[in-house]
């Protein structure tokens, strides 16, 4: 029930994790290894070696300013560098600075992504399933609503990117999201069967040891924000305001509107906003971490809300701003049924996910498999690793 939460990463090689957030959502930069939420974490790890055994026993003329081909397709040293540049900047915004052979690590990293991208997008050619420019521009549009001009650009700032750079890597995502949707996604099925007999063999995981609920919360706090965190770009900025602006959120959602489009469209919590304010469930223990929320909540009847509560700081426990908590549901402790529609759309999207990606895992191994690729740079960090 912390109102305020940060993520702090202390460690360089954090930075080489695979992670990425979805362009869906607005952020299209890789702010860590992108290719993580795009592709399986474990191809990066596997195919690296499979490119530097193709070095062996060659020696290739080829540019200064090319560091792989896929397919005679080159890969360009100023993608690499760029792309190094802005993860870099990310890093050193963190305190981070890499030894050369931390630096030369993530370069690899770099290289095999892009190695990676160009594979899917040849492939993705062929089935002519790549993002045309509409898409592109589509989606772009999407996510500069959520900003006006000067905050879109402090976002490219922030993030260490231009605007060619946010239509790249929305091109590549959107064309690896076809491609995938086409070739994996649009293959994997789950049945009613699948479904029950998971819940027969894992009932323990369904069997509630106390009452939970699953609630939603719009805040509001005076707290300043590197950049907005909802699609309207509303940031309160004194308490004045703060106050000012949860009281008409009040009036609005005692008028009846919906409390997840207000979550998206005015909450000031990062982490809740882009998801309606869903903050998920929470165990009866967790709730009395904060009595007055539990309190309050513990009045409600599904799908009401609170009246305006203070929000308080998870440390310091002192208020730095104001939320409204919708309670969703009250699920009592024991054992949920299998005829509950929560439980079998639960079940439903993991199956889902474990065959998605068993299913992701084997198409690029195969697709791999038949790419001829020349990984120059690997060569390059071995010549020089030699010396």
């Amino acid at each position: 029930m912390s109102a305020v939460r940060t993520d702090r990463k202390s460690e360089w090689r954090n930075m080489t994790s695979t992670a990425r957030t979805a362009a869906a959502n607005g952020t299209v930069v890789r702010s860590k290894m992108s290719m993580g939420s795009r592709m399986v974490a474990g191809i990066a790890a596997g195919a690296l070696p499979v490119a530097l055994l193709l070095l062996s026993g060659c020696n290739r003329s080829h540019g200064a300013d090319v560091v792989a081909t896929v397919n005679g397709h080159a890969i360009m040293r100023a993608d690499m560098d760029r792309m190094y540049q802005a993860q870099l900047g990310q890093a050193q915004a963190q305190g981070q600075r890499p030894s050369p052979e931390q630096a030369d690590e993530l370069r690899l990293q770099i290289v095999h992504e892009l190695i990676t991208e160009e594979i899917l997008a040849q492939r993705a050619a062929k089935l002519n399933l790549t993002a045309t420019p509409e898409d592109v521009e589509a989606k772009l549009a999407d996510l500069k609503a959520r900003y006006t001009e000067e905050q879109f650009n402090q976002w490219l700032a922030t993030n260490h990117t231009t605007l060619d750079g946010v239509k790249r890597e929305l091109r590549h995502s959107l064309t690896q999201d076809k491609l995938l949707n086409k070739e994996i996604n649009s293959k994997v099925t789950v049945s009613d069967a699948d479904v029950a007999s998971y819940f027969n063999q894992h009932k323990s995981e369904f069997d509630l040891i106390e009452t939970r609920y699953h609630l939603a919360v719009i805040r509001v706090t005076d707290v300043p924000s590197p950049q907005p965190v909802n699609l309207q770009g509303s940031k309160a900025t004194t308490d004045a305001e703060a106050k000012k602006k949860i009281q008409a959120l009040k009036n609005r959602l005692d008028s009846g509107e919906d409390f997840g489009t207000l979550a998206m469209q005015y909450s000031e919590d990062p982490e809740t906003s882009s998801s309606g304010g869903d903050m998920g469930y929470h165990y009866e223990s967790e709730m009395h971490a904060d009595p007055s929320v539990f309190a309050a909540v513990t009045k409600l009847k599904a799908g009401q809300v609170t009246d305006i509560m203070p929000l308080l700081d998870g440390q310091t426990h002192k208020p730095v701003g104001y939320a409204i908590y919708k309670l969703i549901s009250r699920e009592p402790a024991g054992q949920l049924d299998l005829n509950d529609p929560r439980v079998q759309q639960a079940i439903r999207q993991q199956l889902h996910d474990v065959r998605s990606q068993l299913l992701k895992s084997a198409y690029f191994e195969w697709l791999a498999d038949q790419a001829k690729v020349e990984n120059f740079f690997a060569e390059e960090v071995l010549k020089n690793d030699a010396k």
